[in-house]
């Protein structure tokens, strides 16, 4: 019995490994399946399985030791309203940007309060931030999109810890989201340090 359910937790994770995106949600699913037939084949005493599973396991554990150790570069891009590929950007990822903030329109970006960015990941553009500032140094957010694949919270790091000191310098105090209706990026919220303040989340910089 208890081999069985091995196995059933086993093609699980294995199951969850392929449907994600993200290198290290892969990788961390992959291994637990992994894991979960080295000790089903253990219990059974199907060495091919535990063979196979282990070797498996091994790459797994070494390409997330891998992860770990890489330290990528990131950096903030400043784009302008009417650059190109800010219009590029919002029309390739139209459908992801209306799941997560269906209340944008790319018009918000124009005013001149606004502070714009992307986050670059190892010069690749994983976020698009815009949020109009206000006198009392409140940063309405617009828009705070990253691309499917790097969202590991890393950049979300990067913008609200590492680069807390250039978000105080273009005047901003406090974060807010006025509207938030994705419940995924509620947890991203949260996870960054955000509190709910009546209809909003706010972070105090």
């Amino acid at each position: 019995m208890l081999a069985e359910w091995m196995g059933y937790a086993a093609s699980l994770f294995l199951i969850l490994s392929l449907s994600v995106t993200n290198s290290l949600r892969f990788r961390w699913l992959n291994a637990a399946g992994c894991a979960f037939f080295v000790v089903y084949g253990a219990l059974l005493g199907a060495i091919p399985v535990l063979l196979t599973n282990g070797i498996l396991l091994a790459i797994n554990i070494y390409y997330l030791v891998s992860i770990y150790r890489y330290s990528e570069k990131f950096d903030l891009l400043a784009f302008k309203a009417d650059d190109q590929i800010a219009q590029k950007f919002i029309d390739y990822y139209e459908k992801g940007i209306k799941d997560y903030f269906p209340h944008f329109k790319q018009v918000q970006i124009t005013d001149d309060n606004c502070i714009n960015f992307f986050v670059l990941r190892d010069m690749a553009i994983a976020n698009m931030f815009s949020a109009t500032v206000t006198p009392a140094g409140e940063a309405l957010v617009h828009i705070n999109f990253t691309v499917e694949k790097f969202r590991d919270y890393k950049v979300g790091r990067f913008l609200f810890k590492q680069e807390k000191q250039y978000l105080q310098d273009k005047g901003i105090r406090k974060i807010v989201y006025r509207q938030m209706p994705n419940a995924k990026h509620i947890g991203f919220l949260k996870v960054m340090g955000f509190v709910k303040e009546g209809d909003c989340w706010v972070k105090l910089i």
